[in-house]
């Protein structure tokens, strides 16, 4: 019990907000698999949508020379799944999730920790209203401390480093080339830690990409065919 409440009391610290209810936090840590009556789904719900909302105001304040698409664009960068799963690993949240659940530890993969860090968001709106603070205040601070630089150093097409598929799918269009088609050549690994492999084909030219993601390993292929055909436009 005190190593439970250790890791709970590192993950406040990290976040810089401490509950006043601490079950909303377990509730945020508690994954499906551990078939538990109340899990992390509802505030993950809410999570994301808090997500979303925060990271487009943010966006909409800093860069009023944008338009719509670059700022979508954007915004679904900052919050796609990868990007999710670096910040909770770097606010520690799988050890916190282990501490809540040490025998039904979920996967440990992208998703359950991406999941996981929108529901610890959420929590944090409802545990801030129910103390009479202003909860979209507190979710601001948080994703305004981790996202404000990138939003403020990113350039209008600098998305296009960050989501090749979509950067391929205009690519081809514009060199009136067929749609991307992507498909999975293997699968390999335990199933705590898959690795996939993935296929990409324009046309004639294909390539593949490795990734502990179906999206990751689709993203990499696409950037490698984005070099091929841009070497053969070259040529």
């Amino acid at each position: 019990m005190p190593r439970r409440t250790e890791d709970l009391g590192t993950l406040e610290a990290r976040l810089g907000y401490r509950f006043a209810d601490r079950a909303l936090l377990k509730e945020a840590l508690t994954h499906a698999s551990a078939g538990s009556s109340r899990d992390n789904q509802r505030l993950e719900f809410l999570g994301d949508a808090l997500l979303n909302f925060t990271v487009a105001l943010l966006l909409h304040q800093e860069r009023p020379d944008w338009q719509e698409g670059s700022m979508s664009k954007l915004r679904g960068m900052l919050v796609r799944t990868e990007s999710l799963h670096d910040w909770a690993q770097d606010l520690g949240l799988a050890m916190a999730l282990q501490a809540v659940h040490p025998r039904k530890a979920p996967p440990m993969g992208a998703k359950p920790l991406a999941d996981a860090l929108e529901a610890v968001l959420a929590a944090i709106f409802l545990d801030a209203r129910a103390t009479g603070a202003d909860g979209a205040t507190a979710v601001l601070a948080l994703v305004e401390a981790r996202f404000l630089d990138p939003i403020r150093q990113a350039s209008s097409e600098g998305w296009t480093r960050l989501d090749p598929k979509t950067h391929l799918q205009e690519t081809a269009a514009r060199l009136g080339l067929p749609a991307p088609v992507y498909a999975q050549t293997d699968l390999a690994g335990p199933g705590h830690a898959p690795r996939f492999t993935m296929r990409v084909s324009v046309g004639t030219l294909s390539t593949e990409a490795e990734g502990s993601t179906r999206k990751r390993a689709e993203g990499d292929a696409a950037r490698r065919l984005l070099d091929l055909l841009a070497g053969s436009t070259q040529a």
